[in-house]
């Protein structure tokens, strides 16, 4: 018999083959509410998450689950109490989708260097004031701070300091052996004090929820923009609505916000200095077909009995005990 794969919403082909190849049965599912997956998860062994939040309901109602493999480099949408309990083991795919994250940031830093949302609101009526009035920067010489150097933190970086020519300073208290062309912060307070770009790359842990709120925003300088393309839950949302209507800082731009899918009542959403978007970081053709391949080697490594290359970090211990080589 064969092992059952929940795919509660579509991954590429190149996850789908390299599965279907290996005799695998995929259950495409009915939809990605939790409903919908508690009840479509009976009888299967595995499931590849994308969005979906997998909740201990989900986990409870899992009767032969033994693997799931999370489509992208975040997992708190993971309860991972409820899944290390059960003994489920959690993957994901830390470095599929870094070239496309951090390229993003780049561009919301772009855009915020040429204040591009208010001239494009403006020129239509008034194109000489667009032109002309509204203040405009080069990234050329500028200071990014990056809160994180992991893998995107790393690429963000490179392509800053290489590409644009910016000064690169970082906090990361684990990341060791940097380029020299990311100079290490003193300390954290430093990366929000110097800055005239701060660029979010951590995840989303205890120690990180609201990491980025009154005292930092207070730190930031009046031209400075914040950039977040890692989870929404890291910035005190309404502390950075005070700090941008108060002029405190320049602008921000965010990939992700605390409530996903958003509040369209959300101030943030139609200030003329801030960027959103619906998380599409990691949205790209490209980062999507690495991710699920990723996400399908793994489950088959796991149900194959070898020792899959991306657990999650705290799923370590538990793959340790199982002995898997």
């Amino acid at each position: 018999m064969s092992y059952k794969i929940l795919l509660p919403q579509p991954i590429l082909e190149s996850g789908r083959e390299y599965l279907l190849e290996r005799g695998y049965e995929l259950l495409d599912g009915s939809g990605f509410e939790e409903e919908d997956i508690i009840r479509d998860i009976k009888g299967c062994d595995a499931m590849i998450v994308r969005t979906a939040k997998i909740t201990k309901r989900v986990i409870e109602a899992a009767d032969r689950l033994k693997v799931i493999a999370r489509h992208g480099a975040g997992f708190d949408g993971v309860d991972l109490d409820a899944a290390a309990e059960k003994r489920i083991m959690i993957l994901y795919a830390p470095r599929s989708n870094s070239e496309s994250v951090a390229e993003l940031a780049i561009f919301y830093m772009l855009y915020c260097s040429r204040n591009f949302k208010l001239v494009q609101k403006l020129y239509k009526d008034d194109y000489r004031f667009a032109k002309f009035n509204v203040e405009k920067h080069e990234l050329n010489g500028k200071i990014l701070g990056l809160v994180g150097v992991g893998n995107i933190g790393g690429l963000v970086a490179r392509k800053a300091a290489l590409g644009f020519d910016m000064k690169v300073l970082a906090y990361d208290p684990y990341a060791a052996g940097l380029p020299d062309y990311i100079t290490p912060a003193a300390c954290r307070e430093e990366i929000f004090a110097k800055s005239d770009y701060v660029s979010l790359h951590v995840p989303a842990t205890p120690d990180t929820v609201n990491s980025v709120g009154e005292k930092e925003l207070a730190m930031m300088k009046n031209t400075a923009f914040l950039i977040n393309t890692s989870r929404g839950t890291i910035v005190d949302e309404e502390a950075l609505i005070r700090a941008l209507q108060e002029k405190r800082i320049a602008g921000a731009a965010l990939d992700v916000l605390r409530q996903e899918p958003i509040d369209p009542a959300n101030p943030l959403l139609n200030m003329d200095n801030v960027l959103t978007a619906p998380h599409i970081g990691a949205a790209t053709r490209e980062a999507s077909a690495r991710s699920s391949l990723t996400c399908a080697v793994g489950i088959d490594d796991f149900l194959s009995g070898r020792r899959p290359e991306f657990p999650v970090p705290p799923m370590k211990k538990m793959l340790d005990e199982m002995g898997l080589n």
